[in-house]
């Protein structure tokens, strides 16, 4: 018996002190934050660094082939054939540039989206698009939106290919913020513009100056 408790003393004993070794090589208690870390976690900043583009923009440069994909979204509550069937939702066909809440004969609307008012134009269109329940809340849609713009003009695109709409608008030409006429580059060529912009009328783009587009905000179709 004294041999035994000796040997679990004994363990005891090294046990004891390879914690308190492994603590102080490892630093346990130390509450101070190691100088190198395993890896970075890098969180981007609230808010975009460029200027908002206008959906017109995406509408010129769309494609209704693409927006027949997204339309596959659409397919399980809609119809777009010229005198399809209403389904969970109206038959789409004709819908762009038809009043808001109304276009479907015979579809059970709902009141958030009859009192709406208006034609669906591209700016209305695209806000439904992108969150149906923001744009009229209270409606029966229930799909959640297209965050992507592009998606959006393209889809819009597509129900212009069936039924027709609206002219498209104009693209608006981009200009950095707080870009005023006769300002520089940096590099003495004029006025600086965003990445991307058409090669055009510097001198326009100059004159533009603080006065920048305000887009309108803006899945598949009204509910």
């Amino acid at each position: 018996m004294n041999t035994i408790f000796g040997w679990l003393l004994f363990a005891g004993i090294v046990a004891l002190g390879l914690s308190i070794v492994s603590g102080m090589y490892f630093h346990a208690d130390d509450p101070e934050r190691p100088e190198t870390m395993a890896y970075s976690v890098e969180v981007a900043a609230e808010g975009g660094d460029g200027p908002v583009i206008p959906i017109a923009n995406f509408l010129a440069e769309g494609d209704a082939a693409a927006g027949a994909k997204v339309f596959a979204k659409c397919q399980a509550c809609h119809t777009i054939n010229q005198g399809g069937p209403n389904g969970i939702g109206p038959n789409l066909y004709g819908v762009m540039g038809a009043a808001i809440g109304g276009h479907a004969p015979g579809f059970a609307y709902s009141s958030a989206l009859q009192e709406k008012g208006g034609s669906w134009t591209y700016d209305e269109m695209n806000a439904w698009l992108e969150n149906p329940k923001a744009y009229a809340p209270g409606t029966k849609m229930s799909f959640a939106g297209l965050g992507n713009p592009e998606d959006r003009a393209n889809l819009m695109l597509y129900l212009v290919e069936n039924g027709g709409g609206p002219p498209l608008p104009e693209p608006v030409e981009i200009v950095e913020e707080g870009a005023v006429e006769g300002e520089t580059d940096g590099a003495g060529e004029g006025p600086g513009v965003t990445e991307g912009e058409p090669v055009g009328d510097i001198e326009a783009a100059g004159a533009m100056g603080d006065e920048q587009p305000v887009p309108s905000q803006g899945s598949a179709a009204e509910n």
